[in-house]
């Protein structure tokens, strides 16, 4: 199942996406929900970015070259958190700020949480995941080296692209997620080369603090993280989910 979040004639809902129909639902997408008879086609709506989280905490490792995960025997996972105001949804533009211009896109699959959870083990933390969506990790490299650490650096408004859907029914380790800049390919692996198993990822991180429906967690970005520039065009495109685009602008 896909779930969407879109704007029709100043209508905003969620839905279920069917190929390129999408059938309104009323409840929440995380507990109950009720399918009513109202669709459209997916042309004729703005999708927006499919869920509303309260925080973005994103893995900073790039995946594994041609091996799979041995989170056991590798270091724990370095990460940062993006705020609600970086957040955007597919064909929102990306905004490059004034104070630095070196962007460099991150596409990964993303994690969504499903309920309130804090310390939850290992063995647990897949039923605690709704679904899956696309996620663009957008960083300043030049703020990285003034600053001496990410936060900053990966917390401008308009810095974390994610959707175009949260893909329930999905095991992703099959998938492959692909960036591409103006069409052309720049990152390329398999969700199984994901530095950690995302069921470590929630553990890990539900020990440090309460997650909240709708919560991302970012994975991992494939080797190839690379320049964006005004007028750009990212693509992060994963495997039965689908494909996240949005364009590059400079703040005027």
């Amino acid at each position: 199942m896909k779930f969407v979040r879109y704007e029709i004639e100043n209508h905003v809902a969620y839905g279920m996406l069917d190929d390129d129909t999408i059938t309104e639902i009323q409840g929440s997408i995380f507990s109950q929900y009720k399918v009513t008879a109202a669709t459209c086609l997916l042309k004729e709506v703005r999708l927006l970015s499919p869920v509303a989280p309260s925080k973005l905490i994103c893995v900073g490792q790039d995946h594994l070259q041609g091996i799979s995960h041995m989170h056991k025997n590798t270091e724990l996972p370095s990460h940062s958190m993006k705020p609600p105001s970086a957040f955007i949804g597919p064909g929102a533009a990306i905004r490059c700020p004034q104070i630095g211009a070196n962007l460099s896109h991150r596409g990964q699959l993303a994690v969504v949480i499903k309920d309130r959870i804090r310390n939850i083990s290992e063995k647990e933390a897949l039923d605690h995941v709704l679904g899956y969506t696309c996620l663009n990790d957008i960083i300043d490299l030049d703020l990285t080296a003034v600053d001496g650490q990410w936060f900053r650096a990966q917390a401008f408004d308009t810095f974390a692209p994610f959707g175009p859907c949260v893909a329930t029914d999905l095991d992703p380790s099959n998938s492959e997620v692909q960036t591409f800049v103006n069409g052309q390919l720049v990152q390329s692996a398999k969700c199984s080369q994901q530095p950690f198993p995302v069921s470590y990822l929630v553990h890990y991180i539900s020990q440090a603090m309460t997650l909240l429906p709708g919560d991302l967690i970012g994975t991992g970005t494939p080797i190839g993280g690379g320049p964006l520039r005004p007028g750009d065009l990212v693509e992060v495109a994963i495997e039965g989910i689908g494909t996240l685009s949005n364009s590059v602008e400079t703040i005027s």
